[in-house]
């Protein structure tokens, strides 16, 4: 990578790139849009059995990034207790289960084969583990979490790939297990991202909402919308800001425009 900066402006595209963007109104049918939505969770099922455990690499990068994880220990060795809403196969989760022995973690995904993987990874033990197949727009976390006892929930690229419309409902079941003055740590795609400005005409299904090939679906978000979206739910704002990063690939001499959002959100 080249540079990294944070803050609060976005992304200013190229000429090029907005002109793009500006002619890119089209959007995928109504009818091919519920199909979408019906199917959500086969098609994640289907994007984990065609990669099984190795497309996303681990992210050892997690605690680096987030040093909530270990500020918001009021002693040295206490147990934390955390919620990772989204887990995959376990490429967050597994890392910090290593890093820190003193995490008790649970952890959910939509899909019912990423959590056969992450049941199956050596490092899962019950001891220190409860792994349970949920979508957090309709199953209630109450039936496998306590209420207000999770320490801290990590939400890292999830919540793009929920319909902009049942966004609200996953926050809200998030918040009924969150212990209050506790947060949640988020990281996903943010407004102009190089994926976003990728997409081929006719993968459009709405305001910065795009559907992959194999049927998967990502939101790019504002600083704003994100920030509307948690307070509208009960949490307050403590960081929300643009990540821009430059990726180099060396190979193809291209310089990536990456932007992320990273934000924390508090329950009061």
């Amino acid at each position: 990578g080249a540079f990294q900066k944070k803050g609060h402006s976005a992304r200013v595209l190229s000429p090029e790139e907005a002109e793009r963007l500006a002619k890119d109104q089209v959007l995928v049918s109504e009818f091919k849009q519920l199909k979408l939505e019906k199917e959500a969770q086969k098609n994640w099922d289907l994007f984990y059995k065609r990669n099984s455990t190795n497309f996303f690499k681990d992210r050892h990068w997690t605690t680096r990034e987030f040093q909530e994880l270990k500020a918001c220990r009021e002693f040295a060795d206490q147990k934390l207790t955390i919620l990772e809403a989204g887990c995959g196969v376990g490429n967050c989760l597994f890392p910090l289960l290593e890093e820190d022995l003193n995490i008790f973690a649970y952890a959910c995904d939509f899909s019912p084969r990423a959590v056969e993987y992450v049941k199956k990874n050596a490092l899962y033990s019950t001891e220190r583990c409860k792994v349970f197949q949920c979508d957090l727009t309709k199953d209630d976390l109450l039936d496998n979490i306590p209420a207000d006892s999770v320490d801290v929930v990590t939400l890292i690229f999830v919540l793009s790939a929920i319909h902009p419309d049942k966004m609200h409902l996953a926050l809200r079941n998030i918040y009924k297990v969150l212990k209050p003055g506790k947060c949640v740590l988020f990281r996903d795609y943010g407004l102009y991202d190089h994926a976003m400005l990728r997409f081929k005409s006719s993968s459009k299904l709405g305001e910065n909402f795009y559907v992959r090939q194999d049927g998967t679906r990502s939101y790019f978000f504002t600083e704003e919308f994100l920030s509307q979206l948690f307070k509208a739910e009960g949490y307050e704002q403590v960081v929300n800001e643009y990540v821009q990063r430059e990726t180099v690939n060396r190979k193809e001499d291209l310089r990536v425009p990456r932007v992320f959002l990273q934000s924390k959100f508090q329950k009061p």
